[in-house]
């Protein structure tokens, strides 16, 4: 648990968030200190991408057009006048407004460039070539500046120029064909999966880079993020049996897993997950259950048997669950070590003691004593969380130090 101060939420009125700790900012990780990122995207898989670089330290400058980030205008919900989608990805980050457009916005904007680490952007690279934001032209203003561009099909082939959100990406990759019940219409996932994924690799690749950088001479990149390509290899595990067996998967509702038996039951009150991977585990089960006898039948020997014989395992694992509640089958599969749990709402989760215990539910002050929800990094350190520098910055909130700094600097 983090060692950082804690303040009580004010008087409440009702909502989720003031039940959060407030924690004081200041501590990220700092293995990037140190580097600055500048970052010219809007939505969700540009500001995720740079807000995950800044959980481990680096400068976020975030480079916003008059009228915003488009995430800005993202709502209801509104807290206090921020978009609490936009205020999911964009701690950590200070806010300039330029107008590219205008020639003294073109200066200040080819400074920032200039004083960069990494330029972060998800235009189209048609549009990046019109405003002058490609690669071979910033390029030419910083020696050795890491480059990332996360659109929709990548930055070259004959869909390169289309517009992408989070939902054409699921609709290309396959994701939402394998979604939803056998007798359902394809499903998207519920959440923005191919940005959130498109961001992560943007900040993967963009962290190597920057290793790298110090064995090649301090020589720059190119890192091109597609939505589509990060989309579609999460469904690698669907993928290769396609490739290599010419199996073509099916919604099910999620019930066709390669394990045997993966799917959730119902109980006497509330359904659970159930995942009996192994041999081992399979035995623990039925054992837990009291039926070690049907477990030991030569005709569920081995996961590939138990596949052939799937609907008379379900409906006999159905059958027994259905007779007590979730919470005595979630006590009796703990104590016997076979992987089970709740299917949990939102709510749920963010109440979860253990998460927060955690550190991955907390509230932090802007710098005007407003309070904005956070939801952590997830990975710990030594022990330690990553909490945030400062909140969610308010549309040009800090223009003016910024550029000031920046002709200080020069």
């Amino acid at each position: 648990m983090t060692n950082q101060p804690r303040e009580e939420q004010p008087q409440s009125t009702g909502l989720p968030y003031e039940t959060l700790p407030i924690i004081a900012s200041g501590q990220t990780f700092g293995f990037l200190d140190g580097v600055r990122v500048l970052d010219l995207s809007t939505s969700v898989a540009g500001p995720y991408a740079t807000m995950l670089l800044s959980d481990f330290g680096a400068e976020i400058i975030k480079v916003e057009r008059p009228s915003g980030d488009d995430a800005r205008k993202w709502g209801p919900p509104f807290l206090d006048g921020q978009a609490l989608w936009f205020a999911a990805v964009n701690r950590n980050k200070r806010s300039v407004v330029i107008d590219a457009q205008t020639e003294q916005g073109r200066a200040d904007l080819l400074a920032l460039v200039r004083a960069s680490d990494v330029v972060v952007t998800n235009q189209p690279p048609s549009v990046q070539k019109k405003l002058g934001l490609d690669y071979e032209t910033l390029k030419q203003e910083r020696d050795g500046l890491i480059f990332v561009a996360i659109t929709g099909f990548g930055l070259d082939g004959e869909r390169a120029n289309l517009t992408c959100y989070d939902l054409i990406a699921e609709g290309y990759s396959g994701i939402m064909d394998i979604t939803g019940p056998a007798d359902a219409e394809p499903q998207k996932i519920g959440a923005p999966a191919a940005d959130m994924l498109a961001g992560q690799d943007a900040a993967m690749a963009t962290m190597a880079a920057l290793a790298g950088r110090h064995q090649n001479g301090g020589k720059g990149q190119c890192i091109d993020v597609s939505l589509v390509e990060s989309m579609t290899r999460f469904l690698s595990c669907r993928i290769s049996p396609y490739l290599g067996a010419g199996e073509i998967p099916e919604r099910t509702g999620g019930r066709d897993s390669v394990i045997a038996i993966y799917q959730p039951f119902e109980t006497a009150d509330q359904p659970i997950t159930l995942g009996l991977g192994s041999d081992a585990i399979w035995g623990r089960f039925w054992t837990a259950v009291g039926d070690p006898e049907f477990a030991a039948r030569d005709a569920f020997r081995t996961n590939a048997q138990r596949r052939e014989n799937r609907n008379e395992i379900v409906e006999r694992i159905q059958g027994i669950l259905r007779q007590e509640t979730r919470a005595h089958w979630l006590g009796i599969f703990r104590d016997a070590r076979v992987p089970a749990g709740p299917i949990n709402r939102v709510d749920e989760v963010a109440s979860d003691e253990l998460l927060r215990a955690r550190d991955l539910f907390y509230a932090i002050k802007d710098d005007e004593g407003r309070i904005m929800p956070q939801i952590g990094l997830g990975i710990r350190i030594n022990g330690h969380s990553s909490i945030a520098r400062r909140a969610p910055p308010r549309l040009g909130a800090d223009t003016q130090d910024v550029l000031r700094e920046l002709k200080t600097s020069e």
